[in-house]
């Protein structure tokens, strides 16, 4: 790979942009061998470097955030990173509450995090994260698929830059579906008739197995089925409150349809969240199943799955006129707005966003990029099998409600939803919904 008139990598460069002095001189390039285990740039002394911090949840794999940062810090000689760990997703409370300790001091640190994509509203809002704009061009931006980037957008400025992606997804039974010469379902129709014929059948205890449990994941269901109908649960921005609007009503009775009048789906969805949802279906009780990527890994171990082999993945269906949605998921990288050293944290930023990073975090760590051009890569698909599967859905990718406020507007709209859902009252409880995420958003 050859360097460009600024003496950055054309990598890097068609991400980072401006006429400031480059901290980065040939990174993608020396990042790329170390990376890959061979030759390593001579460090600089210390004294000669620009010493960032960088914050970042503690992801599991081959090989650990800490190994990716010490091949960046081995690849040039400019900038010194320093990393922080925090506890791992699955502790996301207190991943947040760490985060807005740091960044509400506005003291600097950390220069660079990673951050849920639930987040970036908030921090934006709080005016913690720097506008990137200036330095990601529209044609690096156009790179990226364009759900993350709309998620990683507020009130018009790109205020993150994209890292990782998951979204929601079906699996589905390719025996079961061969056995009843069903087609893979496009529309929520037809995926209640593949169900009902399969239930009637006897081939299938449960239809279609989803999230319903007064949590998180609701919020992520609801997103899918009314994105799916054509609606929004806000409207762009981010003050417009659409969750009582027909197609959301529509989309929410359709949820509790598919228990009480459809039955393709248990009651006890309404206190289930990934797991349990999860565990019939790779005990091959059930037909379809919404959930996240990792439940590919599952379903393939015979240790855990009586269905290997006999899963496929295929994007959400969607009500007749509308269009699949994936609610979005994943962890995305942040700059600190006070940040003593701009341009070191934009540069690192933008290298552990970049191509070839992206890809050695896919291959190493099975953490899926936000970049669609990467999910056709052949190596990565001999490694991540499942990736180039998951282009597709990812194209459908839908933001949660993009609100600083998104902390208040997910516990009103779980407690309204799990209150439609168990007493049918849908068109009722989401109005006032509407009434109470007004006020929220409005302040």
């Amino acid at each position: 790979m050859s360097e460009n008139a600024n003496g950055s990598s054309p990598e890097v460069a068609g991400i980072v942009r401006g006429d400031r002095r480059r901290f980065l001189t040939g990174a993608a390039l020396a990042a790329g061998a170390a990376l890959a285990g061979s030759g390593r740039v001579r460090r600089a002394r210390a004294a000669d470097r620009a010493e960032i911090t960088f914050a970042s949840a503690r992801f599991f794999g081959k090989s650990a955030v800490a190994d990716l940062i010490e091949a960046y810090n081995s690849s040039q000689g400019k900038v010194h990173v320093t990393y922080v760990e925090l506890p791992p997703p699955s502790q996301s409370t207190e991943v947040h509450q760490a985060l807005v300790q740091q960044l509400a001091r506005r003291s600097g640190t950390p220069d660079v995090f990673t951050q849920d994509v639930i987040w970036i509203a908030e921090f934006a809002g709080a005016g913690w994260a720097l506008p990137l704009d200036s330095h990601i061009d529209a044609k690096a931006q156009a790179q990226y698929f364009p759900g993350v980037i709309k998620a990683c957008t507020w009130q018009g400025k790109l205020t993150a830059l994209p890292w990782f992606i998951d979204s929601g997804m079906l699996y589905y039974r390719t025996d079961l579906l061969e056995k009843a010469g069903a087609k893979v379902p496009e529309t929520w129709d037809e995926l209640v008739a593949t169900a009902q014929k399969l239930q009637g059948s006897g081939d299938a205890k449960y239809g279609y197995l989803w999230q319903g449990k007064q949590a998180e994941v609701l919020v992520c269901d609801l997103v899918e089925m009314i994105g799916s109908n054509g609606g929004s649960i806000l409207g762009p921005d981010g003050k417009q409150v659409m969750i009582a609007d027909d197609k959301a009503v529509e989309a929410v009775q359709f949820m509790h349809d598919t228990i009480d009048k459809l039955k393709i789906s248990p009651a006890d969805v309404l206190s289930w969240d990934e797991e349990p949802s999860r565990r019939p279906f790779t005990g091959g009780e059930a037909a379809f199943l919404r959930n996240w990527s990792y439940v590919w890994a599952v379903a393939q171990d015979q240790g855990q799955s009586s269905v290997v082999g006999k899963v496929g993945v295929a994007p959400l269906p969607h009500f007749a006129g509308g269009s699949s949605a994936a609610c979005l998921g994943g962890y995305q990288l942040g700059v600190n707005a006070a940040t003593k050293n701009r341009d070191a944290a934009v540069d690192f930023a933008a290298w552990m966003s970049s191509p070839s990073t992206q890809l050695t975090i896919a291959k190493e760590q099975g953490l899926a990029p936000t970049r669609p051009d990467l999910m056709d890569d052949q190596e990565l698909a001999k490694s991540q099998p499942l990736m180039h599967a998951l282009k597709p859905v990812f194209m459908g990718a839908t933001p949660r409600p993009v609100t600083p406020r998104y902390a208040q507007v997910t516990l009103a709209l779980q407690s309204a939803v799990s209150k439609a859902l168990a007493g049918g009252k849908v068109k009722e409880e989401l109005e006032q919904a509407r009434t109470t995420i007004a006020a929220i958003v409005n302040k």
